[in-house]
């Protein structure tokens, strides 16, 4: 045979012996990780098995329901009392609306008021972010009686109402920058130093678009309404 070829085909023996041996330590390889995973999934299940027989996990997560069932309890009990969403009511429904919650923001407003119509597109974003507050608005036009008796001069005029007392106005945007184009954030803060709402997670998610919507329509409007009566 010639030497060449002999030497040839040993290599080839040589190179098929290194590939069946690399195979052999994969399959070993891949077989040790698969017993080593099912060996840490068993660990875990009797970790879990453990765990779920723990007293005071099961504490917690029967403290953790009971908890959450209160809160929507609660929610469900304030949205039944109109809480959630701007609305407008009458003169008639004025006192039983305001003393029947704990927290009353009530803005009176008139119908063509330019800056009325800015502070109710603020209060309708609020409404539904701070569920403990009631929010409503009453034409000024229709409660003469309650005009009268606030002392309310100047519109829009939002009065906060604690307990069923009025404990603090709005007048105009004189604590807002005194201009139109305020932010509904600025509003909220503003509500939130004088204790009338509390601060909820997710607040001011949407009002950078909100804001430069409002501001475009601001700059689109050539007449403005006078804001007193």
């Amino acid at each position: 045979m010639d030497p060449d070829s002999v030497k040839s085909t040993l290599s080839t023996l040589a190179f098929g012996n290194v590939l069946a041996a690399a195979a052999r330590d994969y399959k070993k390889e891949v077989l040790g990780e698969e017993k080593r995973q099912a060996s840490s999934s068993a660990n875990q299940e009797v970790d879990l098995d453990e765990l779920m027989d723990d007293p005071e996990l099961e504490k917690l997560h029967a403290e953790r329901i009971a908890s959450l069932k209160k809160e929507a309890e609660k929610r469900q009990k304030l949205k039944t009392q109109g809480h959630g969403e701007y609305r407008d009511i009458t003169e008639g429904d004025f006192l039983g609306e305001v003393t029947g919650s704990k927290k009353v923001i009530c803005h009176f407003y008139h119908r063509e008021f330019y800056r009325c119509k800015i502070m109710d597109k603020h209060l309708k974003i609020l409404a539904p972010r701070h569920l403990d507050t009631k929010f409503l608005k009453l034409d000024a036009e229709n409660a003469p009686f309650f005009v009268t008796k606030l002392g309310i001069k100047t519109l829009p005029c939002v009065i906060l109402f604690q307990n069923g007392i009025a404990a603090d106005r709005l007048v105009g945007f004189e604590d807002l920058g005194g201009k139109d184009d305020f932010s509904t954030k600025k509003l909220e803060v503003l509500l939130l130093k004088k204790g009338i709402i509390t601060e909820q997670k997710g607040d001011g998610e949407g009002e950078d678009d909100d804001h430069e919507s409002r501001q475009r329509s601001v700059r689109s409007s050539a007449n403005v309404d006078s804001d007193s009566d």
